[in-house]
């Protein structure tokens, strides 16, 4: 399995949509847990690494946006 690499300010556009209904998600903070904040509806959410990495269709890095 491939390892998505992704920093603290990177956008990511998941497979799954938010139940808001967006794709976008804003890592806030990185580790063994993923702290992200859903770009829709603004809701905070931790999940596991490995959860993510699964669901993660696109990186967009900070310095691009």
């Amino acid at each position: 399995m491939e390892i998505k690499k992704f920093n603290v300010g990177d956008i990511l556009e998941m497979k799954k949509q938010h139940p808001c209904g967006e794709k976008k998600m804003k890592v806030l903070r990185v580790g063994s847990d993923i702290r992200l904040i859903c770009m829709g509806c603004g809701r905070d959410i931790t999940v596991a690494r490995e959860k993510i990495e699964r669901n993660i269709r696109r990186v967009i890095s900070a310095e691009n946006s």
